[in-house]
């Protein structure tokens, strides 16, 4: 353990470099410079990744998978939402997951595909103005991407996953504009409809200049993909949309699936450490005055074993702040 883990000091001190930045935790590594291949290895001495889930809420998402319908999940912040999707998406073998962060703003649209009219425009006078006679049109299709729902529809032999996360935050019809793309399993491009007969290279969701092919202006999955939806409850969804999807509350974990998550993300040996920070954690978040998160207990359990010189009480005031906490 560091003698002074204190990295940062205040006050009058000369600027020091810091020869040797501390290990992120492992939820906390980002993937600069490596491929997705690279990152998805465990470090050595680090527990393969896994997602802790109960016996009934792994078979309702079977259930979804083989239904093909949308998964939508609910519950408390910091209960797994996200991960589940990436955690689906790990085990299967699925690819990269495609994201969608809803907000007031969201809509269909987007989440389908976006067209830039202005550059194409602007790119064509350009072009017109060279004077070497060549006039054509820039391709429309470097103009159009398809967003994370438009390349999740994308027909492929294995489906791709998409997270839609936080649709509660987004406008009120939304959902219902979801509905007939879930249904149907397809889309059109109306840009590319009025070009009978025609095909378009256009960029799809995710890094680099990948592109897929999109005949008639048209796109329909061959399966439909692994839709996760998470929402944290703060408003309801019609009938309607519910019906066309299986509902999965994820509960606050219990103290033997506490123990679980901090071993599979810190090592064995961390989590024969936690004890005291479980208990502690449970008591806090089992009461009216604390809203508590699992990944504050996994901050708080890094820090302990990773050198963070605080006793324990300060290390408690200082990461078990609660959620509802205006001062948070």
């Amino acid at each position: 353990m560091s003698t002074d883990w204190r990295l940062f000091r205040g006050g009058d001190v000369e600027p020091h470099p810091v020869t040797a930045w501390p290990a992120p935790p492992p939820w906390r590594t980002f993937s600069g410079g490596e491929s997705p291949e690279e990152t998805e290895k465990p470090a050595p001495g680090q527990p393969r990744r896994r997602y802790v889930i109960s016996e009934t809420d792994r078979d309702i998402v079977n259930t979804a998978l083989h239904l093909h319908r949308p998964l939508l999940v609910t519950g408390r912040p910091g209960t797994g939402k996200s991960t589940l999707a990436r955690a689906v998406a790990r085990e299967l073998c699925l690819g990269e997951v495609l994201h969608w962060p809803v907000n007031s703003r969201s809509t269909l649209a987007e989440g389908l595909y976006r067209y830039d009219a202005v550059g194409r425009l602007r790119d064509a006078s350009l072009r017109g103005g060279t004077g070497d006679g060549d006039t054509a049109e820039p391709d429309i299709g470097d103009y159009l991407r398809l967003g994370p729902l438009g390349t999740a529809l994308l027909p492929s032999g294995d489906p791709r996953v998409l997270l839609i996360d936080e649709l509660d935050k987004g406008d009120v019809d939304l959902p219902n504009d979801l509905l007939t793309v879930f249904e149907e399993g397809t889309y059109e491009i109306p840009e590319l409809a009025r070009l009978k007969g025609e095909s378009a290279q256009v960029r799809v969701a995710g890094p680099g200049d990948v592109r897929a092919t999109v005949t008639d202006g048209r796109v329909t999955c061959r399966t439909f993909p692994v839709v996760v939806i998470t929402s944290n409850g703060e408003r309801d969804f019609p009938p309607a949309f519910l019906r066309r999807c299986v509902r999965l509350d994820l509960k606050q974990p219990d103290a033997d699936q506490l123990r679980s998550i901090v071993g599979m993300h810190l090592g064995t040996a961390a989590a024969t450490q936690a004890e005291r920070l479980i208990e502690e954690f449970l008591r806090l978040r089992d009461t009216q005055a604390h809203d508590l998160a699992t990944d504050q207990l996994l901050n708080a359990v890094h820090l302990r074993v990773s050198g963070a010189a605080m006793d324990f009480d300060k290390l408690r005031d200082t990461v078990f702040r609660s959620l509802g906490d205006l001062g948070a």
